[in-house]
């Protein structure tokens, strides 16, 4: 199969898990929802798992159950110093570089926050665009329609024809169920839901060679 695109997640999986930023983000969801929203503060992670599992994020159960304002609430989670989890990266740059498929960050966060990210790491040039929560339409992942809008996008029909790179399971759930090549990106082993699990994208040009081409001999035919 020749891949045409690759739809890359972007907390946790651009960059390694375990730095601590997405910890970060997820206690500036809970101090908007204790401070902005007042809600008791011993019932905020049972909020937060509850929509989560409902509406696919924090911020879709907040917009239907409270009214949130969407651009005041991302802009309240992801008001951190990114250089303090995030350093530059040039060999991952090289890596995105070197693959010749259209790359796209394809997250449920915002280009906003998508973008400092990708500074942080020094990639910002790596990519074809970002593909975020605003344009999907609101949509997010694992709904079929942030996968649509996805490829309608990328200009591409075919969803086989593509990868999702991502760190949780349940994206890629319904990624592969529509079609897709899918990869998990976790450092927790393989799930099944996956055709193939990488602990880090530094990882992929040993696990899929086949989406570099083959390099060009120089030997002269005998």
């Amino acid at each position: 199969m020749t891949y045409s695109h690759l739809f890359i997640d972007l907390d946790d999986t651009i960059y390694a898990s375990g730095n601590g930023l997405w910890s970060a983000i997820g206690q500036r969801m809970n101090q908007f929802m204790v401070e902005i929203l007042a809600l008791p503060p011993e019932q905020v992670p049972s909020i937060r798992r509850s929509y989560f599992e409902i509406y696919g994020t924090t911020l879709r159960g907040l917009q239907i159950h409270h009214q949130v304002d969407a651009d005041e609430f991302l802009a309240y989670v992801h008001d951190l110093p990114l250089r303090e989890f995030l350093h530059p990266d040039p060999e991952l740059g090289r890596l995105l570089q070197s693959l010749p498929q259209g790359k796209w960050i394809f997250t449920n966060a915002d280009a906003a926050h998508a973008g400092r990210v990708l500074s942080a790491l020094g990639v910002q040039d790596c990519f074809d665009g970002i593909i975020d929560i605003r344009r999907m339409d609101w949509h997010c992942k694992p709904e079929p329609a942030a996968y649509q809008q996805a490829l309608l996008i990328a200009g591409e029909n075919r969803p086989e024809r593509c990868i999702i790179l991502d760190d949780a399971p349940r994206n890629l759930k319904t990624a592969r169920w529509m079609g897709f090549y899918t990869i998990l990106v976790s450092r927790h082993g393989p799930d099944p839901v996956a055709h193939l699990t990488i602990a880090t994208l530094k990882q992929l040009p040993k696990a899929m060679p086949e989406l570099w081409p083959a390099p060009v001999s120089t030997q002269r035919a005998a």
